[in-house]
């Protein structure tokens, strides 16, 4: 492990599939790189290309290129030490009596 990658970010770009769902059953989006590229915590991932719409009732595949920013180690080492943190900040908990008809 050299400075470089314990002080500084690098980027790859590696080719990817998007699959995007519009469905009654599923929505949403899935990404898959190729070659078994893998994200590590704090890496931060951009799909190139343009825009896509899919239309209600359909599944659709798109090719494209991402680029991954690579974190540094030190960068790596926060989002680990943090991360519980920031995740119980986006859950919402709720305790209020059941509504009565």
């Amino acid at each position: 492990m050299g400075l470089k990658s314990i002080l500084l970010r690098h980027q790859e770009t590696v080719p990817c599939t998007v699959e995007i769902n519009n469905t009654f059953e599923a929505l949403g989006a899935h990404l898959r790189f190729d070659g078994g590229v893998i994200v590590h915590p704090g890496d931060e991932v951009i799909v190139d290309g343009a825009p896509v719409e899919v239309p209600y009732g359909h599944c659709e595949e798109f090719r494209r290129q991402a680029t991954i920013t690579r974190a540094s180690q030190i960068e790596r080492w926060w989002t680990r030490q943090t991360g519980d943190l920031e995740f119980m900040e986006l859950c919402e908990f709720s305790f209020s009596e059941r509504a009565t008809l």
